[in-house]
């Protein structure tokens, strides 16, 4: 079918459909629905100029607005061009709303062109002037020609019109690139021609953006070089120096000019950093010399750089003093008290008063044991005494000493040295009580702790300092301790199971929190609360709970307190289905049992009081035992230092080495 040629069927098809509005059948549908949208928008078809330009306010907006896709496109515009330089083509950009934004033609076919307005800001669109390559790309979404006949208005029947939309890397169209010229000088792969080109371009956009990206983060990545507070040098393969931060010069208080000169003119012992940029391993945690008038040890670390290819192109090293890096560790391992009062829920009398309780041990620096069953919320009162002391704004960290084996507790609470042990760490490791200096130590389960460790912890509670495993050098601590415990500290304390002096030293402030099943009138407080958090957590609506069921939640003993009754909501939550907690959510447990009888009490046999003298002294005998040889280990078998630390003569200590059969 002829689309140029007059009395052609298409030529007739489209008189007939504007004289009649019926469409003929062997005409190309997508070009009839357009024809059908002019006439609907209600184009003139014996008109076809656009006569909407923007505004020069409007137009400079749209032009700024676009202004990197015009430039990368221009280069491509010019290269289509090319192809049809001097025929009468006009390649055109429009925005994605259809306005032209740049123009590309032919001097020769000006008259041509300004009867269909190609200025910048006319509007292209089909409801402007019928269907073109603009227009029905923007509609379609993608690439579309008309030809000659095929355009809904007059105007444009001696024109062919290819566009394409251009999109972004998010597929949103972003522009229109088109491109017109006379009919009978229409190439087969014209419409091919503009695709590749609007091809081109977006590849450019996403070369451009990625370009843009890493000129981004390469000033990103400066910009925190240039603000950590660690000294950071930055060096090419060849170990010489790209960067050194300012941070540097802080820390060797003078100015630098290092830039080209190799790493052996700041650093002494460089073999790690050499080793780093042959092998490709970075290290951590080393101590280098940085030469600075007087040698300055710090703590470095270090990782290669690679390009695409996996090759090293680099390295960056980090370099901080010792003690910029201990405080650093102390202030972010123990980071963690996120718990004020404000977010302890219940409104009972004994729950109130270990608050209040706790309110005034907080403005206290004295130690305090928290006791209570398991479940009751004794972290969260530890990290809410801790947010409402001065300690606030340093390291709250928490060790459960039930959890810790034995032979790992000292290097946990005092920390370690290189070598101290077959897997020690390269370069040791700081103890707890070295991560919360200046800030809490929260002990769990203190009760577990064993009675050799006792000594350790009493003697560093009484003297404020602590020495690493394997090392010799004392380090000084300032730690608020609070402890927890779900026994009767002052029992074992009875049975000898727990030493009586660090009880007294732990137990200054006491704080005994309640019980759920003594706190009846919170119930239905906690309930509501973990019912809101655990609907919001879940995304869906807070469910109406039977009141059976909560007859039954009420009455319940809770014997894993607040924690059990958390676990129940979470529970039945996630069983049922609908927006009701019915009995059949509710677990079996919490259903009455059949009455339980106490069985009868046994008679219990009451010592002699010589009896209890010598239990006693046996377990007097035994905690002297362990305390010296506790101290021994920690003093390397210096009878001299132990006997010090003691406060008794040598004599008195190898008497009573002899007594308890103790063995250098």
């Amino acid at each position: 079918m002829s689309l140029t040629i007059p009395g052609s069927d298409l030529h007739l098809a489209w008189k007939k459909f504007i004289e009649t509005g019926e469409t003929t059948k062997n005409i190309n549908p997508e070009i009839t629905d357009a024809w059908e949208r002019c006439t609907a928008a209600g184009v003139d078809p014996y008109a076809g100029r656009s006569e909407f330009v923007l505004e020069e306010v409007k137009l400079r907006e749209v032009l700024e607005d676009h202004q990197e896709l015009i430039d990368l496109a221009r280069p491509f515009m010019n290269n289509l061009y090319k192809f049809v330089a001097g025929s009468g083509f006009i390649v055109l950009l429009c925005d994605e709303h259809g306005y032209i934004m740049e123009t590309i033609g032919d001097r020769d076919v000006k008259g041509d062109t300004d009867e269909l307005n190609f200025q910048t800001g006319a509007l292209w669109t089909e409801e402007e002037i019928g269907n073109n390559g603009v227009g029905t790309s923007l509609v379609m979404r993608r690439p579309f020609q008309v030809t000659g006949f095929e355009h809904f208005c007059r105007k444009h029947h001696k024109w062919t019109c290819s566009g394409s939309p251009i999109f972004n890397e998010n597929r949103e169209m972003i522009g229109i690139l088109e491109m017109s010229g006379p009919v009978e000088k229409t190439h087969l792969h014209t419409l091919g021609m503009v695709v590749a080109a609007t091809e081109a371009i977006e590849h450019q956009m996403h070369i451009h953006r990625q370009n843009r990206e890493l000129t981004m983060l390469n000033n990103r990545m400066y910009s925190i070089i240039n603000s950590v507070s660690d000294g950071v040098i930055i060096l090419d393969s060849f170990g010489e120096i790209i960067h050194a931060n300012p941070a540097l010069e802080r820390i060797l208080d003078r100015r630098l000019n290092l830039s080209g000169k190799a790493i052996e003119n700041l650093v002494e012992n460089t073999l790690v950093i050499r080793d780093m940029l042959v092998s490709g391993k970075g290290f951590k945690d080393v101590e280098l010399t940085i030469r600075n008038g007087t040698n300055l040890s710090c703590l470095a670390s270090g990782e290669v750089l690679r390009d695409e290819q996996g090759r090293i192109t680099g390295a960056s090293v980090f370099i901080d003093t010792i003690k910029n890096v201990h405080s650093l560790v102390n202030r972010f391992s123990g980071a963690q008290a996120t718990f004020q009062f404000e977010d302890i829920i219940g409104e009972s009398e004994e729950l109130m008063e270990a608050i209040r309780i706790g309110t005034r041990a907080a403005v206290s620096d004295s130690n305090v044991l928290l006791q209570g069953d398991s479940g009751t919320g004794k972290e969260i009162f530890a990290q809410a005494i801790h947010n409402r002391s001065s300690r606030a704004n340093h390291p709250f960290v928490a060790i459960n000493c039930g959890a810790i084996p034995r032979e790992l507790l000292d290097s946990e609470l005092f920390g370690y040295v290189e070598g101290a042990f077959t897997g020690a760490k390269k370069g040791g490791r700081p103890g707890k009580f070295e991560m919360a200096s200046g800030g809490t130590l929260f002990l769990d389960e203190i009760a577990d702790l064993p009675l050799v460790k006792q000594v350790a912890l009493l003697r560093v509670l009484q003297e404020r300092k602590i020495m690493r495993v394997g090392g010799n050098r004392v380090i000084p601590v300032d730690v608020r301790i609070i402890c927890a415990t779900n026994k009767n500290l002052l029992e074992l304390v009875k049975k000898g199971h727990f030493r009586h002096d660090l009880y007294y030293r732990l137990n200054v402030i006491s704080i005994t929190l309640p019980p759920l099943k003594n706190r009846k009138e919170d119930i239905l407080l906690l309930l509501n609360h973990f019912l809101e958090s655990y609907s919001k957590r879940m995304s869906i609506s807070t469910p109406v709970v039977e009141p059976q069921v909560l007859h039954y939640l009420q009455n319940y003993s809770w014997p894993g307190n607040v924690r059990e009754l958390q676990n129940v909501v979470e529970r039945m939550l996630n069983i049922s289905a609908g927006n009701k907690l019915t009995m059949d959510h509710l677990p079996p447990e919490l259903m009455p049992q059949p009455a339980y009888t106490e069985p009868e009490e046994q008679s219990i046999e009451v010592p002699t009081l010589e009896e209890e003298r010598k239990r006693l002294k046996e377990m007097q005998a035994q905690q002297e035992t362990e305390e010296i040889i506790a101290l021994l280990t920690a003093c390397g078998g210096n009878v001299s230092e132990v006997a010090r630390r003691m406060g008794i003569s040598r004599n008195t200590l190898y008497r009573k080495m002899r007594q308890y059969n103790i063995m250098r």
